[in-house]
């Protein structure tokens, strides 16, 4: 008798998240580029150029805290040639303002990388990332970084 009462509590536990999740609960565009900001990094850590490719306008581009410009052909390559290494990221701040088909988002991050050529380090990233709606999906249009 216990398995089977243990057994409800699990099944009740699992299940009532993912029925919640199937009834409607919707993500609202604010949680849906948070949940981009951080499905970014996890791809380029993975150096998933795809996927990460996927998240980003064709037009996309990323202002280096230098202030070079490096469209988004670029800055792919870079990340799949190793010029451009992550190996972990930790948000410490989102804000996400969205405004109609608009949408921008500040990333406050501690990023532990190595890029072009220098020491493996972690920094204080901060991203300042554009976004549009297109055909109902999220895309950044452009991003710059800095520190803080």
């Amino acid at each position: 008798m216990r398995f089977w009462r243990a057994l409800l509590i699990m099944a009740a536990l699992i299940a009532g998240p993912l029925m919640s999740q199937c009834e409607g609960d919707v993500m609202s565009d604010e949680d849906k580029i948070r949940e981009m900001y951080r499905v970014m990094y996890r791809h380029m850590i993975s150096k998933d150029i795809a996927r990460l490719g996927s998240l980003l306008d064709d037009a996309f581009a990323l202002v280096h805290m230098t202030g070079m410009r490096q469209p988004k052909r670029d800055y792919i390559r870079a990340i799949q040639d190793g010029t451009l290494n992550y190996f972990s990221e930790e948000p410490e701040n989102l804000e996400v303002t969205v405004n109609g088909d608009k949408a921008s988002l500040i990333g406050q991050s501690r990023v532990n990388a190595a890029v072009f050529g220098g020491g493996r380090h972690t920094w204080r990233l901060e991203l300042d990332i554009d976004l549009k709606r297109q055909d109902g999906r999220w895309l950044m249009t452009e991003a710059r970084a800095s520190t803080y």
